[in-house]
């Protein structure tokens, strides 16, 4: 299938004369970053330079993407925008709510039997719209998009924080929230803080056991989780272009976990030979014709500590692999270092589980490579001493792996296959164990690996790396093992040694699929029903929230002091939750229940003020509610990290919370509270953290006076009868301070489809 030819042919027409005008308005020569977003401007007219890092700028991305677990509040929202059908190519991919257990072929079939409403919703509301649909078993959505859709130069936005993935592709390619999606859907600007720029210069060749995943592995271990920030990571040099595209859609990806904007290669030869071998021979020529302007001009590759913020050099002839973690993906270990890191700190030495796949790594050449190591362990008369699981990113992945021999070396050492959908990434795996609460480590090629973020158990020390090394450790069963060193005793007590992987950039013999799972919307979908039972436990239509009142904020209760890392994991848990994910009231219920309480050290046991006992987060957050009374939640330093779910800020909305005061935001995050009318406030003196107190109430002064760049005061109401006056910041221009007094951003987009 060939997708978009036209809007292509479209984007690649106006965007050598576009970025010629911002060469020309800049006065200087352009990263490739600045050429995709200068080139994507909402209104042509508005072309100026835009300071990075400060300046809101209104974009016009070309296409949307949404999985099936958040489509489903994004197109709940867009139901009510008052739009007949969406502005820009929109799709929806079925892929998170699979849940991982015995292998592929049930797990499907469970899956269609449990999730049967939600599948229906959404196909009928991307019928109604013409929303193109990707069936449940079709592939997970950034492989399937890197596929069909990404396209060098262009710009797309996702409801999925590794939409970034696309970047492989040369695409700026952004995750939020669906609140985000609906503006791009209903044809209204996009709103971006103009991102600052980290150049990655990349030398040499990867070789032996080092991999694409090594480099943003080592990249994390330099910029931690929250060193991206703000800023779009574009990688060039002699290095970057030796990468296979689905090796640098790996880096991209991953570029996640460093709350990158996002993160872009250059087009280059590996790019045009993925897009023939993908059937878009047609884009390939198309962007072959305008190369140049799919690179970074010449001087700011000769010349880059120039034209980047910050500068990393990386030589990959001198990479070796690393392992990060546990619970964080930026704890980086050099694999010669790993041993020792895991003797020193405790961690689990015996391996229980290694799992390869999902997002990030699940590309033939991954599969490839990590078969290679699966045929030598059978060669060699090894057993994997670890459970192994693989889990193919896409239908046209899994098919062409069954046809050539790969999902059978796997199985042959005993793994097994489940369906292509993101399962144990995302914590849809039901792990089975003899103790759930036992310590114990796995290690895994996903992205993440918070505490309970595969299998809802905080003991459990997860561990990220290459497929290859996953492989590799899953055989041994042991995490001091070191392939590139350490050798193997087989079954018949003999001494043996792993190869280097060997694998293919690409299928010999081709890709090839049946049936890839792509539905087309009706031509005209104004005839569609689309029906939500009320009494339904799974979706709820949504309710505007309250505009302001145009007071200030007075007698606001303290919900909850979250203490330390708090993910979008711990403010909105998936797994199990992901369920309720089209109905705001049920899902309600796990709100804050991860964040650890600043006061007692504990999860979901904070203090009620209106029973005056230690009560659970949602529970007590009702009960505020319930008496007329409204709450603030405190929060530590990136806040919000993680997944682009805008549920983490939809339901503290719902049930009451009006105010998130913390000591740094993730990017994502503070969107999604802004885009929900929730005030998004910082500490002006991060100490000020130190002065909340338990059993506080807050007024917030000078909301009357809302403007950009003007700091709001809060006054902290003590228990005694004290009281601290502090400074918060804030980060709102003035079409966000719009979105707050409407009381959410769709409030302003209904209002303007009826005027």
């Amino acid at each position: 299938m060939l997708f978009d030819l036209e809007l292509i042919k479209s984007v690649y027409k106006n965007m050598p004369a576009r970025i010629e005008a911002a060469r020309k308005s800049l006065a200087r020569p352009l990263t490739l970053s600045e050429k995709i977003l200068y080139s994507h401007l909402f209104d042509d007219n508005s072309l100026q330079e835009y300071k990075r890092g400060e300046a809101y700028v209104n974009f016009a991305p070309d296409r949307v993407a949404m999985q099936d677990a958040t489509a489903q509040m994004a197109l709940l929202q867009f139901m009510n925008a008052g739009k007949s059908k969406v502005a820009v190519p929109s799709t929806v991919h079925c892929d998170h709510l699979i849940q991982a257990s015995v292998g592929a072929d049930e797990d499907l079939k469970e899956a269609l039997l449990q999730n049967n409403e939600v599948y229906n919703f959404l196909q009928s509301v991307s019928d109604k719209y013409g929303i193109g649909f990707w069936k449940p078993g079709a592939g997970i959505i950034h492989q399937v998009v890197l596929e069909n859709y990404a396209f060098p130069g262009g710009m797309m936005i996702g409801t999925d924080s590794h939409t970034v993935n696309a970047g492989g592709l040369g695409m700026v390619a952004i995750g939020v929230g669906g609140a985000d999606a609906v503006d791009v859907m209903a044809g209204m600007a996009w709103e971006l803080k103009m991102p600052k720029l980290i150049g990655v210069k990349l030398t040499g060749k990867l070789s032996g056991w080092a991999s694409s995943k090594d480099v943003i592995l080592k990249v994390a271990g330099i910029l931690t989780v929250k060193g991206g920030t703000g800023a779009i990571v574009e990688y060039f040099g002699d290095g970057a272009d030796a990468l296979s595209c689905t090796g640098k859609a790996t880096i991209c990806n991953m570029g996640a976990e460093i709350g990158a904007t996002t993160s872009i290669f250059s087009y280059d030869k590996n790019m045009s030979t993925y897009l023939r071998h993908t059937g878009r021979e047609k884009i390939a020529d198309l962007a072959d014709d305008i190369m140049p302007h799919l690179r970074a001009d010449e001087e700011v590759t000769l010349n880059p500590e120039k034209y980047y913020d910050e500068l990393i050099d990386i030589n990959l002839s001198e990479l070796e692999p690393f392992i990060n973690g546990p619970f964080t993906p930026d704890l980086a270990h050099p694999l010669s270092e790993f041993a020792d890191a895991v003797k020193k700190n405790g961690y689990p030495q015996k391996l229980e589980v290694g799992l390869i796949g999902s997002c990030t790594n699940s590309s033939y050449e991954d599969l490839s490579r990590a078969a290679s190591l699966a045929k030598q362990a059978k060669n060699k008369n090894l057993k994997a001493k670890s459970e192994f699981i693989v889990t193919p990113g896409s239908e046209m992945v899994r098919y062409t792996t069954e046809r050539d021999g790969i999902l059978n070396e796997f199985e042959n050492i005993g793994g097994v296959i489940m369906s292509n959908a993101c399962g144990p990434c995302i914590g849809q795996w039901k792990r089975h164990s003899d103790d759930p609460t036992r310590k114990n480590s796995i290690i895994t090629s996903f992205n993440r690996n918070f505490a309970k973020r595969n299998d809802g158990n905080p003991n459990t020390h997860g561990f990220v790396a290459s497929p290859e090394l996953v492989t590799a450790m899953a055989i041994a069963g042991d995490l001091t093992f070191n392939p590139m060193t350490d050798t193997l005793i087989n079954e018949d007590g003999v001494e043996v040694r792993l190869d280097e992987p060997q694998g293919y950039e690409l299928p010999p013999h081709g890709f090839d699929v049946k049936d890839a799972g792509y539905l087309a919307p009706q031509a005209d979908g104004s005839a569609v029903n689309i029906v939500v039972n009320k009494m339904s436990e799974r979706l709820q239509l949504l309710a505007p929230f309250k505009a302001w009142d145009g007071e200030d904020y007075t007698g606001l209760k303290l919900l909850i002091k979250a203490k330390g890392k708090c993910t979008t994991d711990h403010i909105s848990m998936a797994g199990p939750w992901l369920r309720f994910r089209g109905h705001l009231d049920n899902i309600s219920n796990n709100m804050l229940i991860g964040a650890i309480n600043y006061f007692n050290e504990e999860s979901n046991s904070i203090f009620n003020p209106i029973s005056e006992k230690y009560e659970e987060v949602p529970a007590t957050a009702r009960a505020i509610k319930a008496k007329g009374l409204s709450s603030f939640v405190v929060g530590d330093e990136n806040y919000g990290e993680g997944s682009s779910r805008e549920h983490a800020a939809m339901e503290p909305r719902h049930l009451g919370v009006k105010v998130v005061l913390v000591r740094s935001f993730a990017r994502i995050h503070e969107t999604n509270l802004k885009k929900q009318g929730v005030l998004g406030l910082t500490f002006a003196n991060k100490a000020d953290y130190d002065k909340v107190q338990e059993k506080d109430e807050i007024d917030v002064l000078g909301l009357k006076d809302f403007k950009p760049g003007k700091n709001l005061t809060l006054v902290l109401k003590h228990e005694d009868g004290s009281q601290d006056e502090i400074e918060a910041c804030h980060t709102y221009n003035e079409a966000q301070i719009g979105w707050f007094k409407a009381g959410s951003a769709l409030n302003l987009i209904r209002k303007q489809s009826n005027s």
